[in-house]
């Protein structure tokens, strides 16, 4: 999934020669494929808690496979596919909406022990990330056969990834009994108003890291040609560094956190901070390599956030919610995709220096959010009322302590 949008980023520059479009519009390309998947992800969230997790991912991989050709075909025949080509992206999006959104409360059902829940995790966004890191190349190295290869091959990933799931894929059977839709809203309502300040600073902050990531991205690839003269395989490759670096930093958080809540807030807050301060310090006259290094550590400091988001959800919520408040982060993950590159391409405009000074605020506004409203219960010795509240059956919260 990460492949079928990342994939893109570097190609951005050739299709706007290609079909004669603007930066903006090239953008766009991106952007369609997540403001589809931001509207569709609770609904597919919600049904996958209803009607079970494969018999969502697997037609949302279809409809993927099917947007990746009809975009494919309109730039081999067409002699003006941009409007086709944002149609099949449409049709990416729908499907992106049912795929790896779902994914993630599908490890949350396949383990019982939170240690064990946050490596799954941790593996997850490490996957995802190591998808960013071949897309650049992978996207560059197709469009140097022909530009438009990339969308050719988004129907071939699909299709593998159709078939894993089908046979490699196997949730535990879900027994429990199911709840009408009556209900379910309920406990979702419940959920919200016990939870709304850790769960909307999660939102909050998944969305900021993604919008940071795809903007310098965006950016990073529009200045290798323009300022550098860097294109073809070797501007895929620089791409690919900062995002190398980020999935390192995911992968390694993941099987380090365990399940020590208080361990993920410091840990998002560090990397939210480390994040800022190194995008506050590119300047219009960096070279390359100092560039791509303060960018690096910017990526790190995404890299060590994410996968701790990605535990605070899924290990904070029952079973029978788990798909819908997961899909709605990701959700909010998507909206950063979606406003990064266009967001940039228009600052781009002004000054080399407002997009960094941009991207780091928000990054900043993540480490705010983090310090002040996310709250993890308190060590065993330090307990207190927590115990008391055990004792009052109040209902199992991530910032309430488990029986």
């Amino acid at each position: 999934m990460t492949l079928g949008n990342s994939m893109l980023i570097p190609v951005l520059p050739t299709m706007e020669k290609e079909i004669g479009i603007t930066p903006f519009q090239s953008s766009m390309i991106i952007t369609v494929y997540s403001i589809v998947a931001i509207l569709l992800i609770p609904f597919a969230g919600y049904i996958s808690d209803r009607i079970g997790r494969k018999k969502v991912i697997i037609p949302s991989l279809i409809i993927t496979g099917l947007g990746g050709a009809l975009s494919a075909f309109a730039a081999w025949k067409l002699n003006n596919p941009y409007t086709v080509i944002l149609i099949g992206r449409f049709l990416q999006g729908i499907g992106a909406a049912g795929a790896f959104p779902v994914v993630l409360p599908t490890v949350g059902d396949l383990f019982k022990k939170d240690e064990e829940i946050s490596k799954g995790l941790g593996i997850i966004e490490t996957s995802n990330t190591f998808g960013k890191v071949l897309s650049p190349i992978l996207g560059a190295i197709l469009a140097a056969i022909i530009w438009f290869i990339p969308f050719v091959s988004i129907p071939i990933f699909s299709l593998v990834s159709v078939l894993l799931m089908l046979f490699l894929v196997k949730p535990p059977v879900n027994d429990e009994e199911k709840v009408t839709f009556k209900k379910f809203a309920y406990s979702i309502k419940g959920i919200f108003s016990k939870n709304w300040r850790w769960l909307s600073s999660v939102f909050l902050i998944g969305c900021f890291n993604m919008f940071i990531l795809f903007g310098f991205l965006f950016h990073l690839s529009s200045i290798l040609e323009s300022k550098f003269g860097i294109n073809g395989i070797s501007k895929g490759g620089i791409l690919a560094i900062p995002l190398f670096v980020l999935c390192l930093a995911s992968y390694y958080t993941g099987k380090k956190i365990g399940k020590n809540k208080n361990i993920m807030k410091w840990t998002i807050f560090i990397g939210n901070l480390t994040c800022g301060v190194t995008l506050l310090l590119i300047k219009p006259g960096a070279s390359l390599l100092m560039i791509i290094t303060l960018l690096s550590f910017g990526s790190a400091g995404i890299g060590v956030s994410l996968p701790c988001l990605d535990a605070l959800i899924t290990e904070g919520i029952d079973k029978q919610e788990r798909g819908t408040i997961t899909s709605i982060y990701s959700s909010m993950r998507f909206i950063g995709v979606a406003a990064g590159p266009p967001v940039v391409a228009t600052l781009m405009g002004f000054s080399f220096n407002l997009v960094y000074l941009c991207l780091a605020v928000f990054s900043v506004l993540g480490s705010l959010l983090t310090f002040f409203a996310i709250k993890p219960d308190p060590s065993p010795e330090k307990r207190g009322l927590a115990d008391k509240l055990d004792k009052l059956d109040v209902p199992n919260t991530l910032f309430a302590s488990k029986k």
